[in-house]
């Protein structure tokens, strides 16, 4: 491990609040050491619904939720203008059973009211206000949506991201910024002295190496993991984890996203994001191993059925992948997920456990990490003596300074002007770097996944400059294998570049991948693309002694 014995900060956790730490640490000038067991956005982050977005169903609970969201949504725009897409949103009405039409039109006008109060927060996140619409102009904007019984609807607006990307550019700018970096790294130990913690142990997961690093102020970053690490420094948080799964489509079902309700009543959606789309999402009380959660066929079951009173076609569409997390929503008792608070807390340990040199950060939600990150850096400012005020909103992050021209890049370097455009949208300013190592050597323009698409040039990059080593750590900054083909057509030549990089076996390096996805890819497919499934399995493996069963 290249890094140095000691820090004055050491963040545990590389999701997205962890690296937030990292970038506003750095640029404050106060270095810190950042360890993360699997890769960057690898958790809770990365399995999000990948949206900064106001969350109007949180002014039910505390309205200071949606609003700081939305001011962070604000700033996230400004900083990584790349990375954000915007995504309008339907929610319909309809006459049934239960609601006499008449009571449908009652429940209209409040719903107009209650998102006429989220409008004021709108303008914050550069939103459109919200639109009532009669069911002709539904019919119009979206022909699948079910016409009979339909009474009218609204429509309001939000933002996709690709949340790994944030992550990455995060974690970039805090190295570039003086910050130590570890992913793949757990920690195994917390060091302390009397009632202070001085330091970790930390173990590397590829090389089995350890190391005793000492650093001033211990941060816990770790989500829904928290409580389990308080309990290594002696402390006691409580987090009431709440379980979400998405399921992806190999296409955009919509060109917007469509609200629907669950059999039990909760909100669910699906939404168009990037070149596919995303059903979710569950949120249901979690009580087991946060290593090995995973999706179940009741919770995609439970997802179809209620996205299927609006997208009657839904179990038509090709299902290719589905993804799980836990949220870390601060306890409290006696009420339903839903209703939970997505507040967050910057907890001083000193200050509450008499165990000193140790903040934890718990709570919380994506569109709100930069302000949460600053909270929680200017508490470590105030302890270690920085008065620099944070600037993390102000500060663009890697290639957020200009969004280039699809086609004037396309025209200088030669390349395809589908493959500029989502090398833009990934990398910003910086996919001149990218075209500029093709401009060098043609070869690394080979498309590596066609569907995305990701070039070799770009595999390059990604492990050179973005701590990749693994198929997954390339899946999660290219979204490598993310699309219809599933890997088919990229596992090969992409393990082939990575083994050549890392001098590992790529056989070795697949099958690593696959154990991984395996089992989010098998709970969504039926019949013949599970035959096939099993079957591109086989041929991927034929001298690997790969026991699927297991993973089941």
């Amino acid at each position: 491990m290249n890094i140095k014995d000691k820090y004055p900060v050491i963040i545990v956790g590389g999701g997205v609040n962890g690296v937030g730490i990292a970038r506003d640490c750095a640029l404050r000038g106060i270095n810190s050491l950042v360890v993360e067991k699997d890769d960057f956005s690898a958790g809770t982050s990365g399995a999000s619904s990948g949206m900064i977005h106001g969350g109007p169903r949180y002014m039910l609970a505390d309205v200071d939720v949606t609003r700081l969201s939305c001011l962070d949504s604000g700033y996230i725009q400004k900083i990584a203008p790349h990375l954000l897409f915007r995504i309008p949103f339907l929610y319909t009405l309809y006459e049934n059973e239960e609601r006499s039409r008449f009571q449908a039109n009652v429940l209209l006008e409040s719903v107009e009211s209650f998102f006429e109060a989220y409008d004021q927060f709108v303008p914050f996140k550069n939103g459109k206000p919200h639109t009532r619409l009669k069911p002709e102009d539904i019919s119009l904007l979206e022909p699948n949506v079910p016409q009979q019984d339909l009474v009218g609807g609204v429509t309001f607006d939000e933002w996709g991201i690709d949340v790994p990307r944030l992550c990455i550019a995060n974690i970039v700018d805090a190295r570039e910024n003086g910050a130590d970096t570890l992913n793949h790294t757990e920690v195994i130990k917390v060091l302390k002295e009397n009632d202070s913690v001085i330091g970790v142990r930390i173990k590397c997961l590829i090389t089995g190496e350890t190391k005793d690093v000492l650093c001033d102020l211990l941060i816990n970053a770790t989500g829904p993991w928290s409580q389990n690490f308080a309990k290594m420094f002696g402390a006691n948080i409580q987090i009431r984890g709440g379980k979400g799964i998405h399921i992806r489509f190999d296409r955009r079902l919509f060109n917007i996203a469509i609200v629907s309700q669950a059999i039990d009543g909760r909100e669910i959606f699906i939404l168009p994001y990037e070149n596919g789309s995303i059903l979710g999402t569950t949120d249901d009380d979690f009580f087991g191993d946060l290593d090995t959660q995973k999706c179940t066929s009741e919770e995609v079951e439970y997802l179809l059925d209620g996205i299927e009173t609006v997208f009657p076609a839904i179990r038509e569409a090709r299902q290719i992948d589905s993804y799980s997390g836990v949220r870390p929503t601060i306890a409290k008792r006696d009420c339903y997920e839903d209703d939970l608070s997505r507040e967050h807390e910057v907890l001083d340990h000193e200050m509450r456990d008499n165990i000193k040199g140790v903040i934890s950060l718990t709570g919380g939600k994506l569109a709100s990490y930069r302000i949460m990150a600053k909270e929680t850096t200017d508490l470590i400012a105030k302890k270690l003596g920085c008065d620099k005020e944070s600037s993390t909103h102000l500060n663009y992050l890697p290639g957020g300074d200009k969004i280039p021209s699809v086609t004037e890049l396309s025209k200088e370097y030669q390349v395809d002007t589908y493959t500029v455009s989502r090398l833009i949208y990934r990398h910003g300013s910086r996919a001149t770097r990218i075209l500029g190592m093709i401009k060098e050597n043609p070869e690394l323009g080979m498309l590596v996944c066609p569907t995305e698409p990701v070039t070799a040039a770009e595999i390059h990059y990604v492990i050179h400059n973005e701590m990749a080593k693994t198929i997954g750590d390339i899946s999660r900054r290219t979204r490598l294998a993310m699309g219809p083909c599933q890997g088919m057509d990229c596992l090969n030549p992409a393990s082939a570049i990575l083994s050549d990089e890392i001098k590992s076996n790529p056989e070795k390096l697949i099958s690593e991948f696959s154990r991984e996805t395996w089992w989010n890819r098998a709970i969504v497919l039926t019949g013949d693309q599970l035959i096939q499934e099993e079957l591109n399995q086989a041929l991927f493996y034929n001298n690997q002694s790969l026991d699927i069963s297991s993973n089941k």
